[in-house]
């Protein structure tokens, strides 16, 4: 596939799941966002974020350790203003609720697309 991403976009994948996590990256890679960096634990987040300053973060709900997504991801948004996209296996309402009462940038459910992808790129940082 060819990519039309924004080589300057940065972007933080943050999952537990080593290759739920290569996938992600590598097809954001192939659509062209090159500036990708990828996080495990939700304080990992954090301080990744702290250190490159991503535009957008496709963050899991479910992260192992003390800092789930959700508090993360708002830790993220209101200390670097990056933008949330959730991408999650649940579907159950109280964790769906719990997450877009944050004001996420986007949801995407597992198992997701290459599509799925570039559409919450595109959602997430058009202009306001």
């Amino acid at each position: 596939m060819i990519g039309t991403g924004d080589g300057n976009t940065r972007i933080l994948v943050v999952e537990d799941d080593g290759l739920i996590a290569f996938d992600m990256v590598t097809r954001l890679e192939e659509f062209g966002y090159g500036d990708v960096s990828v996080a495990v634990t939700g304080a990992d987040a954090i301080r990744q974020a702290e250190r490159m300053r991503p535009h957008l973060v496709f963050m899991d709900i479910t992260l192992k350790g003390d800092i789930d997504g959700v508090e993360a991801a708002e830790i993220i948004r209101d200390r670097f203003g990056s933008r949330i996209v959730y991408v999650t296996a649940h579907s159950d309402p109280s964790v769906r609720n719990r997450a877009m009462a944050t004001s996420p940038a986007g949801y995407i459910l597992k198992p997701y697309t290459t599509a799925d992808l570039v559409c919450a790129i595109r959602r997430a940082l058009r202009p306001e």
